[in-house]
Formats: C-alpha cells, structure tokens, sequence
C-alpha cells in the first residue's frame, strides 16, 4: 500500500476493500493532508451521504468517580472545580430532552459519572428512559459505565437503542491513561453491548501522549469490533488533571486522525466531540474529512462554542442535511 493514491485507495475502500493491521498503515501519516482529506470526504459520501448525525448529552451523574483515567475533570483522584451531585430528577433529564428534540436533535444521552450506574440510581435511570421513550420521538443512548448484560437488556427494553463506551485509545497505551480498569474490559463491554443487539458508539480521545502509531492501532481495533459510532475526542487540558499542562494539538493533526478513521471505518459515523474548539469555525472542515456526525449543545465537563443552532446553520452551509426523520 506504500506507493498508492489517496484518491486511488479511497475508490478501492468504496468498491469493497478494507484496511486491516497487514496492511502498511504509514501510508496515512505520509501522505498529502489534503489529498487524504479528499479521499476521506468521498468515502463519506459514499457510505453515508449527506445526512449529519447530530446528538446530545445530559450529564445525569457528576464528579465524585473512583476510577483514576488521567484526562478526566470528574475523577476523585483529580482536583478540579467539576460540579458533583447524583442522579437528575427524572423531571429535568425529560425538559432537556424534550428541549433537545424541539431543537432538531436526532438522539439524546444521559451520560453518568463512575465506574458503573449500579442500584437506585440505575432504576432511576430506566424510569427516565422509558418516560422519554412515551413520550419523546428522539433516539435514545446511554452512557453509564461497565454495566452488566442484564442492565444492558433492561435498558435496551426501557427504548435505548445505542450505547456509548469509549476505548479511549490503544490497548498498548491504555495503561498510561487508566488503572483502575482494564482494555480488556472494555472490549467485554463492547462485546456485551453487539449481543444485546443494540448500536455501539465507542471512540476515544487523541492528544493524550500516544503516538501517531497509536491512534491507528485505535481505529483499527474500532473496525475489528464494528462499531457504528465513533466520537473522536481532541484532549481539552483541565486543570487539577495530570494533563492539565499538555500542549493541544494541531487541526492539521485533527484532521489527519479523521480522514484516516474514515478510510479504516468506512461505514461507521465519525462523530466529532470534544475539541472543535481547537478548529476553525468548530471544526468545519472536519466535514470535508470525512466526519459526519457531532455532539452538539452541551459537551459536558469542557467548554465549547458550537451550539445546536450554530451547528445547523454550519451544514446547511455545507449543503448537509439535518433534517429530522423520525419513525
């Protein structure tokens, strides 16, 4: 694969050929920026099209969480400013629902602090998302740990239809993130997640010291799985964080990591998250570089300019298409 084209490789990748850990993966960090770019917005349209995914978050659950992952402003072994309190009221997780919905949102999440939503809190959980199921037509997801495959059923039947958990980044830099937790339990995770027959939505976070080498090793993993939904993460440093002094990266660098998810995640939907704000116009020309979903609205424990309305008048610059389709 060393002497191909971009342009070349893409139409491959359309007519039915997929990257693999055989394959010479250097090739993505040796090429064009803007030919890969090129190539990486052709698959897009390809295999998705037009259509941008948008979703939203509610942090059900903050601050407070035993597990040690260095990046995270909501880690008890971190000292930052986070909010901490326990699960929402059913009552407001509904309003911002409902809210989000109005506003032209296609799926909506709450999102918990900790290891995993165990207990009261988690029938909490379920009573919320069989309420927003009768009464809102939004697509519902989840985020709250390593659940079991019995939570996982209950609440694929209380109406969640994908369920979010990132692998953060390789199995090789993994330790240098985390240690209260292991990569191998988040493939479980994963695995329990496919079974259930709900949608995965799993990415991860660049910028956290690994290396290029890394963040290929994390999309090819993410391709073996099959996921359908990848939130791609640019480290915003918090204070009170062992990051809290990291240099952001660059949006060329941010835009070379998804253009190459794309051509190794043909299918899937590159979703930017955190770190639009280190991109031009929140990350414009990652559309042009093959994402095609967002998380829009409130980005949870980091700071970000983009709001529901911005983002929809930025794709219908772009020609996008946003526009709600519920069943």
């Amino acid at each position: 694969m060393s002497d191909i084209n971009m342009l070349q490789l893409a139409e491959e990748i359309i007519n039915g050929r997929r990257i693999s850990r055989e394959d010479d993966l250097t090739v993505f960090l040796r090429c064009d920026l803007e030919e890969l770019g090129q190539g990486a917005d052709m698959i897009r349209e390809h295999f998705v099209g037009d259509r941008v995914d948008l979703c939203s978050i509610i942090n059900g659950r903050s601050g407070r969480c035993p597990e040690d992952c260095k990046y995270c402003a909501q880690s008890a072994h971190n000292h930052t400013e986070c909010a901490v309190y326990d699960f929402l009221p059913k009552e407001k997780i509904l309003e911002a629902c409902k809210q989000h919905e109005k506003e032209g949102v296609h799926r909506f999440s709450i999102v918990t602090a900790g290891k995993a939503l165990t207990g009261e809190e988690f029938d909490q959980a379920i009573d919320a998302y069989e309420t927003m199921r009768d009464e809102c037509e939004i697509d519902l997801c989840a985020s709250m740990g390593f659940l079991s495959r019995e939570q996982l059923k209950r609440l694929h039947e209380a109406g969640v239809t994908h369920y979010h958990h990132n692998i953060e980044t390789s199995r090789r830099h993994f330790p240098d993130i985390c240690t209260t937790h292991t990569y191998d339990m988040k493939i479980e995770t994963l695995k329990m997640i496919k079974e259930e027959g709900m949608g995965i939505c799993s990415g991860g976070i660049i910028g956290m010291g690994e290396t290029w080498e890394d963040r290929l090793d994390m999309a090819i993993s993410l391709a073996e799985i099959g996921v359908d939904s990848i939130p791609l993460n640019a480290l915003m440093p918090v204070k009170g964080t062992p990051f809290e002094n990291y240099e952001s990266l660059s949006e060329a660098d941010i835009l070379r990591t998804i253009a190459f998810f794309r051509y190794i995640n043909p299918a899937a939907n590159i979703r930017l998250a955190a770190g639009r704000a280190l991109m031009e116009n929140d990350g414009e020309k990652a559309f042009r570089f093959g994402a095609s979903a967002t998380i829009t609205g409130n980005m949870l424990t980091t700071a970000a300019k983009a709001t529901i309305s911005s983002d929809k008048d930025m794709f219908k610059r772009l020609g996008r298409d946003v526009s709600v389709k519920r069943p």
